[in-house]
């Protein structure tokens, strides 16, 4: 079993590593332009350089800040709304038609309307990403909810469970697997949303630094921040996969 895990493990850490090697030789050869496809070595060169001048922990730590209090913006009452539709129909009925209606719209496309209502401070762009995270999560929990094998609602409604008991023992732990699928989906799209949102009107953060050394044609510091939003997409994807198996061995 050890040695089939090592191999997958192995597997896995060498593609991308195949991957960054095909570049490093296709563009120091010039089979690539490199100019528009820097070597991953001045890449990371670039990288170490931004982080020893202390402006790559300022663009990080303004864009972590912005990414989390989004995500517990759009997370805390999805959760809530979703686990309601998914209990009672008549909230179902009420949300459904309003979720239906703004799902499809994307986030970026309501941009103009959020400056307006909340400027192009800092609350704009929290905003901005609350509502990204707040569909797939609000549509995942709805649909765990009313995934629940049927046993579970009749035995509780045989021992007359309170609201309180049926939302706490029964809905959120029967809906949590699904639930958590929304929530790993909603972390991706924060961090797409953060990009653009830190395009338009900001002077910090990963989105701004891809921005605007993309425009002064500093290609090296633009893909350092390109490499930034992947590192951050997969060690978050890894947090969340490791809360879930915490929260559910069984799976």
């Amino acid at each position: 079993m050890k040695t089939k895990l090592s191999i997958q493990q192995l597997i896995t850490i060498s593609s991308p590593l195949i991957l960054l090697l095909l570049w490093e030789i296709l563009s120091q050869t010039n089979i690539l332009d490199a100019r528009f496809f820097p070597p991953p070595t001045v890449i990371l060169q670039t990288l170490i350089e931004l982080g020893e001048s202390g402006e790559l922990f300022q663009h990080v730590s303004v864009s972590l800040v912005r990414i989390l209090l989004g995500f517990l913006l759009g997370v805390l009452p999805a959760v809530c709304i979703g686990l309601l539709m998914g209990m009672y129909k008549h909230f179902k009925y009420f949300f459904s038609p309003i979720v239906m209606i703004f799902m499809p719209i994307p986030t970026l496309a309501m941009l103009p309307i959020i400056l307006i209502l909340f400027g192009i401070g800092e609350f704009s762009k929290i905003v901005t990403i609350a509502i990204s995270v707040f569909f797939p999560v609000v549509i995942n929990t709805a649909a765990g909810v009313a995934n629940i094998d049927r046993i579970y609602l009749d035995v509780a409604k045989n021992y007359q469970a309170s609201a309180k008991d049926f939302f706490l023992k029964i809905a959120l732990p029967g809906a949590l697997p699904v639930m958590l699928e929304g929530i790993q989906m909603g972390q991706a799209i924060a961090l797409l949303t953060i990009v653009a949102a830190e395009m338009i009107g900001a002077t910090s953060g990963i989105g701004y630094l891809i921005w605007m050394n993309y425009k002064a044609f500093l290609l090296p510091e633009m893909y350092v921040g390109l490499v930034l939003i992947s590192f951050f997409g997969y060690l978050f994807s890894l947090l969340l996969r490791g809360l879930e198996r915490k929260l559910l061995p069984w799976k």
